[in-house]
């Protein structure tokens, strides 16, 4: 397997927290952890195996004159890549009790981003064990990618990271 590109905002919290045991479990030595807000396009253009962690922020945010985290910053960089040629898998965190109606929006609005740039991603999730009302993150059916809620299902995000990585570990180059 060729070193990932592990691309997570913000820094600190939940977010890290699970980048560094995605990372944990791919084993360490496999995976570069780099911090989305000071990441540039030339740094995920160098790798073939790309991972995106980042939490659930709506479309206001992104689209805001304001810019209110990480990923308002990397954003307008991963939209200048070419996916052509890389494996990609998101994890988001988002809480499903409070915004049901938004959980883990944005791993569906960072698809419409870097799909229509030729991305194949990798470890979409099945809803089932999930209670929301509405994700932007449901494509086809499924999630497409990891959802993790660190606010009110910590015991089960290990279990969740385990499964996710045994699953995508086999289709990265």
């Amino acid at each position: 397997m060729k070193k990932i590109g592990l691309f997570y905002g913000p820094l600190g919290g939940s977010t890290e927290r699970v980048a560094k045991k995605v990372a944990a479990t791919l084993g360490v030595e496999n995976v570069d952890l780099i911090h989305a807000k000071d990441a540039k396009t030339a740094d995920v253009e160098k790798y073939e195996n790309v991972i995106f962690g980042l939490s659930t922020i709506g479309t206001e945010t992104w689209e805001s004159d304001k810019s209110a985290n990480d990923w308002d910053i990397f954003l307008p960089e991963v939209e200048k890549v070419d996916y052509s040629n890389k494996v990609i898998a998101m994890f988001g965190l988002g809480d499903q009790i409070t915004y049901d109606l938004h959980f883990v929006d944005s791993l569906g609005i960072l698809a419409e981003k870097i799909l229509p740039k030729g991305a194949n991603i990798i470890g979409r999730v099945n809803p089932e064990g999930y209670d929301f009302r509405e994700s932007m993150a449901i494509i086809e059916g499924e999630f497409i990618g990891l959802p993790v809620n660190e606010d009110f299902e910590p015991e089960l995000t290990d279990e969740r990271v385990k499964n996710w990585v045994a699953k995508i570990k086999t289709q990265l180059k």
